[in-house]
């Protein structure tokens, strides 16, 4: 039976998973092909920079599966003496095998990177991602060649395998991460149900989206406010998240949601409403006005943001961050185009609906009927388009299986409708 559908969901849950390592600020690794589109996900979920490493096994001549050591980039060299002597392999065998890889790693470097060099590891936290371990083979020799590098700390982080592989792979990395461990594994592919071939092209146009990050702070009066935006090619809009009670610009899932807008094309800006200190005081999170106030700001900034200038914007609000966005929305001069609300509240912003004019698609959790009931009520003061779609069987949270996808595809389909370029 498949634990995943596809390397996109295995990805998104691996990020949260690892969602503690954010302030150890990693660098992701992806081992290519199949490690790569995860990776981008868990890359997405700690806003770390996404790289492929790109190692081979040096593989006995006689006995290819076993392994005498590993090879990367930048001549990195890794020998297991105890192999070696074990088997007895000759110094002439091993330089034969070490040049056909080498060969082999400089092709698919130049292949997945083209016209740069890999990310500098020395002193850093690595998080080595893939799709899954069935031997484990490939994964240490990425270990070990991500220590040689300078890496200070290694975690290998996978959505599938084995207690006893994820074992032995403890040796070489200080932390393993793994959300399934069933007891057997006769191939990574049947744990998903698209377990499609990841092409190089894909490896590389991930590597690419990964870049075209800016991490930016953004002036909104008392404070400046973090944030990160993403901008596809050809972006045809531009969506801020604005986040509400409890969460982020971290937050796993609306992050999922960005990379699924990112896909359709449109440009996403994930950013903090409080600093951290504003943040410990709970009034400051239900205080609707003073945020969609910095919302407003940060509308105003992204209008005059060089990358996204001329594009339409839109507004995706979670929790109290829907109140937010639809009382930004009503505000005299705001521009806004359409607001996507998840789970939220836009009761609380109630004096406010019958002017808000941007089209509006409310989703809310068919199992969550407080919720539901407070946007079945604030739906009835909205004057603008709008419309309200039941996800049955979901908390507000979306976290039942996949609810979230359904989230992403329906803010997906109502932002290209009605953010057309220019």
């Amino acid at each position: 039976m498949a634990m995943f559908g596809d390397r996109h969901e295995a990805g998104v849950r691996l990020g949260e998973r690892l969602a503690g390592l954010v302030e150890e600020k990693p660098v992701v690794l992806g081992l290519p092909r199949g490690g790569v589109p995860v990776a981008f996900e868990v890359a997405r979920a700690l806003g770390a920079p996404l790289d492929v490493i790109v190692v081979r096994k040096l593989g006995v001549p006689v006995q290819p599966e076993l392994g005498f050591g590993a090879i990367g980039e930048g001549g990195v060299r890794v020998v297991n003496p105890a192999v070696v002597r074990m088997t007895g392999v000759a110094e002439k065998d091993m330089a034969t095998v070490e040049e056909r890889e080498r060969q082999e790693v400089q092709a698919r470097a130049r292949r997945f990177r083209p016209g740069r060099g890999p990310l500098d590891l020395a002193g850093r936290t690595v998080v080595i991602v893939d799709d899954g371990v069935a031997t484990g083979g490939t994964a240490q020799a990425a270990c070990q060649v991500a220590r040689a590098y300078g890496a200070a700390r290694v975690v290998l982080a996978v959505p599938v395998g084995t207690p006893d592989v994820l074992a032995r792979l403890r040796q070489d990395a200080d932390e393993v991460i793994c959300l399934e461990t069933p007891s057997a594994l006769w191939g990574i592919g049947v744990c998903y149900s698209d377990f499609t071939q990841t092409t190089d092209e894909q490896v590389v146009e991930l590597l690419r989206r990964a870049s075209d990050q800016l991490d930016v702070m953004v002036d909104v009066g008392p404070v400046r406010l973090p944030g990160r935006l993403v901008v596809p090619e050809n972006a045809v809009g531009v969506v801020a998240f604005v986040h509400g009670s409890g969460s982020s610009r971290h937050s796993p899932r609306n992050r999922y949601v960005a990379s699924v807008l990112n896909q359709a094309g449109l440009a996403t800006f994930l950013f903090d409403l409080l600093t951290v200190e504003e943040e410990r005081d709970r009034v400051n999170v239900f205080d609707i006005e003073v945020l969609a106030g910095r919302l407003g700001r940060v509308t105003t900034w992204l209008a005059d943001e060089p990358r996204v200038a001329g594009l339409p914007i839109g507004y995706f609000g979670a929790s109290t961050g829907a109140a937010a966005a639809l009382w930004a929305a009503a505000e005299p001069g705001n521009q806004v185009a359409a607001v996507v609300s998840r789970g939220g509240r836009p009761d609380l912003a109630g004096p406010c609906l019958p002017a808000v004019r941007a089209a509006t698609l409310l989703i809310v959790g068919g199992r969550d009927e407080p919720v539901l009931d407070l946007n079945r009520w604030a739906r009835q003061r909205l004057r603008c388009e709008n419309r309200l779609e039941i996800v049955p069987d979901a908390t507000h949270l979306f976290v039942e299986p996949g609810a979230l996808e359904i989230v992403a595809s329906l803010a997906r389909d109502w932002f290209a409708d009605r953010l057309p370029a220019g």
